[in-house]
Formats: structure tokens, C-alpha cells, sequence
């Protein structure tokens, strides 16, 4: 996603009602219509293998400036361009986690037809304890409601199998833990759910670690492109199939908005001070104006002020004598 397909993305936005600012390279963007306010920052740590140490080192980045701006209040809520790594770095050290939350998530909101399903975490933890399972699903509950419209939301577990002695250690004591939350009435949690579950709409809410997040992810990607790709290519392969192809082509194509990942706006860096979205790097600038839109709906409808008080009423809050449980950087998307 380079910045002129990042700046005519928060042109769209603005053009939809969002005011927008805009770091990156002036001499780049060039001009920038009304809701769009442009601060030159030509430097990027996008690719930096150490995006902790990048981010300790480069003041001056985009990104690290993005996320000031977002801390101090100039900003309401952070839409990183660049990679999913330096936007965790810069939105930990400056936006800093919520009070009381062990470790931050990224969501996804995967287009399943009829209704999205969102899978936390995708990639900021590769490892994770029980604590932070229990507090990832009540941080996507919440997601799932302010952000995506659900009323009350079902959460699953994501394992092996659908009984509750089965997955390792982490699943059956975050599968515990969140029964009493759900038996309490504070979670509408529904048990343990299969990998095929994921995308069958059996539940709006999907809670694995981000290692397991993160294969399941880019699983399903590859293997819907390769199905994609196979149809296109049979479609092609003769004049029948090119005769069918043309007869379902306004059907695909509704078909197609439907299950197009840009809609959904990118990943959702939750449990910081304030709200994150992360777009896939291969996002048009449609799918960037996307993500300024929804992060502008999650700060409108006090994303952070729902997740804390959803954690809150459940006592599931880092205690303050807790020990320090410094985040890992994610996996790279």
C-alpha cells in the first residue's frame, strides 16, 4: 500500500464524513482535499525487522508519529499503513495498554456471508495464558457489538473439539474460566469450537492464541484464493464455462462484495488507551477508507470505555500488584 494509495483512501474517507490526519511524505501525497490535514513525515519503519527497537529509534517515523498524535489527543483513533509489527511497537510504547489488561489483541473480522465472524487473536501473541484468553473474548464481545452491530454477541473457544475435556493446558483452563463467566451471565459463551466452525457462523466470536490465530488465517486465505483461482480457471477453460461465467456474473459479483475483506476495514488492535486498526497491507484505497471509517465508528461508539467496563464487571482486570507482562510483537501479516 504506498502513500498515494493511502491518501487517496483517506480522501475517500473524508469524503464519507471523516476528518483525517495524514502522516507521511509530502512530496509524495501532494495535495489533499478538505477533511484530510497532511503532516509531512517521509520516514518509514514498515520494514524494520526489530520494530521495538525501530520505534525506540526513530522518533520521526510515520508511525511513531501517527500514535503520539493518538496519545496526546490530537487523534482520536490510529489507522497504521504500514507493517502490523511497527504499529503494535509504536501503539505500545506511545498509546500504551488499557489500564488492566495483560496483553493487546488484533481482531479480524472475517466476511463470512450473512454475518462477519471475528477471530482474536491473529497475530500479536504468539504465546498466551488462560487470563488473556478469557480477556481476549470479552474485549471481541465487545468489539462485535460497538463495531459491528451484534447485540449480544456468542463466544466460542477455538479447539480440537467441541467437548469441553478436549484441547491442551491454555483451552481447557481459558474453556473453564469463561464458563463461569458465561454461567454468571457476563459472557455468552457457547463452549469449544472446531476449526470449521470459524467460518459457519456458529458463533460471532472466535478466541485462540495468536500463533493458532495467525495459521488459521492465512490458511483460509490461501486456500480461498486457490479456489478462486481454480474457478476462474475452469470458467475459462471453454466456451460453455465462459457462456456461464457471463450468466452468473451479476449474481459473483454481489457474491463478491459480500465476502470482500476490505469492507471489514483490516485487523483491530484492541486493548490499548485507544482504538487501533491495522489494514492488510494488499488493501486498495477503498478498503483503506474502510478502516479510517470503521475506527472512526469504534471511537464514536467508546470502543475502549465498553472493553474496560465489560472487563471490569467481570473482575477480569490485571490486578495492580500483578507482575509486568510486557506484549510480544506479532507474527508478520
Amino acid at each position: 500500500m504506498g502513500p498515494q494509495e493511502v491518501a487517496a483512501g483517506a480522501a475517500l474517507a473524508a469524503g464519507r464524513g471523516a476528518r483525517v490526519l495524514l502522516f507521511g511524505p509530502a512530496d509524495l501525497i501532494g495535495a489533499v482535499p478538505t477533511g484530510v490535514e497532511l503532516v509531512d513525515a517521509p520516514v518509514s519503519i514498515a520494514k524494520s525487522p526489530d520494530p521495538a527497537r525501530a520505534v525506540r529509534a526513530t522518533p520521526d517515523a510515520s508511525i511513531v508519529q501517527a500514535t503520539k498524535a493518538v496519545a496526546d489527543g490530537r487523534a482520536h483513533a490510529l489507522v497504521g499503513a504500514g507493517g502490523t509489527g511497527a504499529a503494535l511497537a509504536a501503539g505500545l510504547f506511545n498509546v500504551r495498554r488499557a489500564r488492566g489488561v495483560y496483553r493487546p489483541a488484533l481482531a479480524l473480522p472475517l466476511p463470512v456471508p450473512g454475518m462477519p465472524v471475528t477471530l482474536l487473536d491473529v497475530g500479536a501473541n504468539a504465546q498466551a495464558r488462560s487470563e488473556h484468553l478469557v480477556q481476549f473474548a470479552f474485549m471481541g464481545a465487545a468489539f462485535a457489538q460497538a463495531v459491528l452491530g451484534v447485540e449480544r454477541p456468542r463466544v466460542g473457544l477455538l479447539s480440537n473439539g467441541e467437548e469441553s475435556e478436549r484441547g491442551g493446558e491454555l483451552v481447557l483452563a481459558a474453556g473453564a474460566a469463561l464458563a463461569r463467566h458465561g454461567e454468571e451471565g457476563r459472557l455468552r459463551f457457547l463452549g469449544n469450537v472446531e476449526g470449521g466452525d470459524v467460518v459457519s457462523g456458529a458463533a460471532d466470536v472466535i478466541v485462540t492464541d495468536g500463533l493458532t490465530g495467525n495459521i488459521a488465517l492465512k490458511l483460509m486465505e490461501g486456500v480461498s484464493q486457490t479456489m478462486l483461482g481454480a474457478v476462474r480457471d475452469a470458467a475459462m477453460s471453454s466456451w460453455r464455462g465462459k457462456l456461464g461465467g457471463a450468466l452468473l456474473r451479476p449474481s459473483l459479483r454481489a457474491f463478491r462484495e459480500e465476502i470482500d475483506p476490505e469492507a471489514q476495514g483490516g485487523a483491530y488492535l484492541l486493548g490499548l488507551r485507544r482504538l487501533a486498526v491495522v489494514p492488510h497491507g494488499r488493501f486498495t484505497r477503498e478498503g483503506f477508507a474502510h478502516a479510517i471509517l470503521r475506527a472512526q465508528r469504534g471511537a464514536r461508539e467508546d470502543l475502549v470505555g465498553l472493553t474496560h467496563a465489560a472487563l471490569e464487571s467481570a473482575q477480569a482486570l490485571r490486578t495492580p500488584h500483578a507482575s509486568g507482562d510486557p506484549a510480544s510483537l506479532p507474527e508478520s501479516r
